[in-house]
């Protein structure tokens, strides 16, 4: 049984661990409502080029790019995004066992003799990426870039692997990340970032206005321009939403250990409390047993 001096050593200890878990919420809770700011700026830009393609893709003039060239798929890039800290529950897990997933899904697809390039961004997911042993799967470096990277960083990893798919390196990029919708639901993604499908512009068609438009220098130049900016839009959003979700679910973490303390702390008072107690009745007996004597 424990002695009153050390249930006041672990009450100081839970005592601690509760401001520390607090302090960390508060510091999450303000790195993700800045992300949360950071997302709506994106939206303006993003929102105007998916305008633009939508009136482009509504009109009647013909257009194609490079970056819409579908072929067989036989090299697959996947990029997967996790987190470079801990302390963020099971939010690095969760990816892992959709990457899992994902990697069956492409077998299934695409046949055994695929070969698969696993791009893991985060270091946290990059270790856990590292320990895959299986075949025709293997893993590069996300050189350059990092959960937290912002604008010129994002900015050349997506010309690279924009490069990959021009020059033949790779027939498909797939990304696989956490979106953000509130601070209690974050949810993995996956979607096709190259080559980009017609389904793309399918979904950007209620955007298009019915004002008639002269395209100066042609819809192929605007498009062509265009569609390199619409891929830099995505990426810049899903490195955003990847950051606002692991400090949405360091968060929660934090909440959960901080009511974990809290139970604890009340645990170990009631016990202190109690310890205390008896040994008082147990002095006071002593005292009027001598009394008596």
């Amino acid at each position: 049984m424990a002695t009153l001096r050390e249930l006041k050593g672990r009450i100081g200890s839970v005592r601690s661990s509760e401001k520390i878990t607090g302090a960390m919420k508060m510091i999450s809770s303000a790195k993700m409502h800045k992300a949360e700011q950071a997302l709506r700026q994106l939206q303006p830009f993003r929102g105007q080029i998916e305008t633009i393609i939508a009136n482009l893709a509504a009109s009647d003039a013909a257009f194609s790019s490079p970056l819409m060239e579908s072929r067989p798929v036989e090299k697959l890039t996947l990029v997967v995004w996790g987190s470079d800290d801990g302390l963020c529950g099971a939010y690095n897990v969760n990816i892992f066992k959709q990457l899992l997933q994902r990697l069956t899904l492409y077998r299934g697809l695409y046949g055994e003799g695929l070969e698969i390039t696993v791009i893991p961004v985060g270091s946290k997911m990059a270790k856990a990426v590292g320990k895959l042993n299986l075949e025709g799967v293997k893993t590069a470096d996300a050189e350059g870039v990092d959960s937290k990277s912002t604008d010129k960083a994002v900015t050349a990893f997506t010309n690279r692997l924009r490069d990959m798919f021009l020059n033949g390196e790779t027939d498909r990029v797939d990304t696989l990340y956490m979106g953000f919708h509130s601070v209690s639901r974050q949810r993995v993604e996956a979607q096709q970032l190259l080559p980009v499908t017609q389904e793309v512009f399918a979904a950007d068609q209620g955007k298009a206005t019915d004002r008639p438009y002269i395209f100066e220098p042609s819809a192929e130049v605007i498009f062509r321009r265009v569609l390199p900016m619409y891929l830099m839009a995505v990426m810049q959003d899903i490195f955003t939403e990847n950051r606002a979700s692991e400090q949405a679910a360091r968060v929660m973490a934090m909440q959960s250990a901080n009511d974990n303390a809290k139970k604890l702390l009340d645990q170990l008072q009631l016990e202190y409390n109690k310890l205390r107690q008896a040994a008082i009745t147990t002095e006071l007996l002593d005292i009027l047993g001598g009394q008596v004597k």
